[in-house]
């Protein structure tokens, strides 16, 4: 086994990996209030949020995955906790964009939604996104019932593809495809495992 379930009970597991998760945005606003992100922070303030938000969520969509193959069920306890801070991130990616590039005007927010492609999908990302962090607890599974607060999780593979999308778009503009091609990539494998999973247990 590639981690011992004890270490994966421990108490202390939680609040690390919380602690991990915290890193990138303490890091962010550590270089921001540093001038250590270039010559447009907020730019660079937005695309990291955002880059943080997609990696998350390949990373919650991951831990099924790592779970059953390495036989850790231990490691479901730490899906809602990434799900929950990748919703965050792109939270606050969408909230840097309005606010730095957009100036918190909503008639400036909506026009450039419509105008550009990868900001409306990246949008509805978004709007995916929100209801599967708002039924993340457990008084939402119990009053939905397993079976469709499972099935309403299942956007989450929706969510990540539109992320990659809006990932793709976004630096096809400027002719750099390897970070969105490796991303989407590792999306495609992990739809291919639940696929095989699925077809595996029938």
């Amino acid at each position: 086994m590639l981690l011992k379930r004890p270490l994966l009970l421990h108490p202390a597991v939680k609040p690390l990996a919380h602690a991990l998760c915290a890193l990138p945005l303490l890091g962010l606003v550590a270089a921001l209030l540093t001038q250590g992100l270039g010559a447009n922070p907020a730019e660079a303030l937005i695309r990291g949020l955002g880059d943080w938000g997609l990696r998350g969520l390949l990373l919650t969509l991951a831990i099924t995955p790592l779970r059953v193959t390495f036989h850790q069920p231990a490691l479901l306890r730490l899906r809602r906790l990434l799900g929950l801070w990748s919703f965050a991130y792109v939270a606050l990616h969408l909230t840097a964009y309005a606010w730095f590039d957009q100036g918190l005007v909503l008639q400036d927010i909506v026009r450039d939604v419509l105008k550009r492609p990868f900001i409306l999908v990246g949008m509805l990302a978004f709007l995916l996104m929100l209801p599967l962090a708002l039924t993340s607890v457990n008084a939402a599974v119990r009053a939905l019932g397993g079976r469709r607060w499972q099935a309403l999780h299942r956007l989450v593979y929706g969510v990540a593809a539109l992320g990659c999308l809006h990932f793709w778009w976004m630096r096809s503009a400027k002719n750099n495809l390897a970070d969105p091609f490796f991303y989407a990539a590792l999306l495609a494998l992990l739809l291919g495992w639940r696929l095989w999973h699925r077809w595996r247990q029938r």
